[in-house]
């Protein structure tokens, strides 16, 4: 069981404090261990401190190169021992996708920050967790690591709200998914492209694969070379600009105006057929079923996608090194599937490295 719990308290990476003061300058003021300078600069483009508009964001995360970092920003009350500064940002960096947990864990240093105004006790508690995967303090209140499950985190979002603003296009977001496309997410306001993003990946529960999702990602040159070299993608921007760069997506999702488009380039390994029309009725209906929770509406649509998988077995086979399972393209030809299922199953293969090199 220790052993278990070392694992899983080994999964954060660093700590860092952000703070504005009163003359309006924003400050990379301290961080347990040190970071890059990259990083930093990453870290200070997505505290919302920095930010124009001057709006307050209290949690935002995201991933860059593999590198999860969650960040809540506070204003300091007039009460605090904090004279100089107006407000500042507790950043988590981590290898784990799990917003609730670093939320709940950056809220307590927070609180420790308030009260103490020194970094001190935020590293105590910082190496408590890291060490014990606990931290606990009267006044501040306490965390515990093994509280928060990856698999809760994943089931977080909300598949069903996802539904009823796309309706019959959410196959759109399945197929894509399915065969690892890049799919891009524009909404002025961070909080609903990260809500709606994070959810995506369980419409390919099968792979339980959050690696693939980029939910904060700024159209600056290291961050766009990073995502760029990810195979298939799930990317969420608040900047307009995104959709001008069809060099970034295969599909383009406008939350703010609920549409869906598909790039040119993709179209061809996108076509729908009755096979995607059967996809979307059966996720649509599920997803309007008021006596289904979103975790039942995600496992029908599990069941479903490991329905098509079982319609790939017929047509694969064990390769010539004997290493994995590749696509007989014939004998899939001579099943005479209707084209777009041919093609769909075909591109599938192709996402799953089942084709012969």
């Amino acid at each position: 069981m220790a052993a278990a719990e070392a694992v899983d308290t080994q999964l954060m990476l660093g700590v860092g404090l952000i703070e504005k003061d009163t003359n309006g300058e924003v400050l990379w003021v301290w961080c347990y261990p040190s970071t890059t300078a990259t990083l930093r600069n990453l870290l200070l483009r997505k505290c919302c401190l920095t930010d124009e508009s001057k709006l307050l964001h209290p949690f935002v995360f995201g991933q860059y190169r593999r590198t999860w970092f969650y960040i809540t920003t506070i204003e300091v009350p007039d009460s605090s021992v904090l004279i100089k500064v107006t407000h500042f940002s507790i950043v988590l960096t981590a290898k784990d996708f799990n917003p609730e947990k670093y939320a709940a864990f950056t809220r307590i240093l927070c609180r420790m920050y308030l009260k103490h105004g020194s970094p001190v006790k935020m590293m105590e508690s910082y190496i408590a967790v890291l060490t014990k995967g606990i931290c606990q303090s009267e006044e501040n209140g306490s965390f515990l690591s093994k509280d928060f499950d990856a698999r809760k985190a994943y089931l977080a979002g909300s598949i069903k709200d996802i539904v009823s603003q796309f309706g019959m296009e959410t196959v759109i977001l399945h197929t894509a998914l399915m065969l690892k496309k890049r799919i891009v997410v524009y909404h002025p306001k961070i909080e609903a492209v990260q809500e709606f993003t994070r959810t995506l990946p369980a419409l390919v529960w099968h792979r339980q694969d959050w690696t693939i999702l980029h939910s904060y990602v700024h159209l600056h040159a290291d961050e766009l070379e990073a995502l760029q070299m990810c195979p298939g993608y799930i990317a969420g921007f608040v900047d307009l600009e995104v959709s001008n760069r069809s060099d970034l997506y295969d599909v383009f999702v406008n939350l703010a105006d609920s549409e869906i488009t598909i790039a040119p380039l993709a179209k061809e390994a996108m076509t729908m057929g009755k096979l995607h029309k059967e996809i979307g009725q059966l996720i649509v209906q599920s997803a309007e079923d008021p006596e289904k929770s979103d975790s039942q509406v995600i496992q029908d649509i599990s069941l479903k996608t490991r329905e098509i998988f079982t319609n790939l077995e017929p047509f694969s086979e064990v390769s010539g090194d004997g290493e994995k399972l590749v696509l007989n393209f014939e004998a899939l030809k001579q099943r005479r599937f209707p084209p777009a299922t041919e093609n769909f199953l075909y591109h599938l293969a192709a996402a799953e490295q089942m084709l012969k090199i």
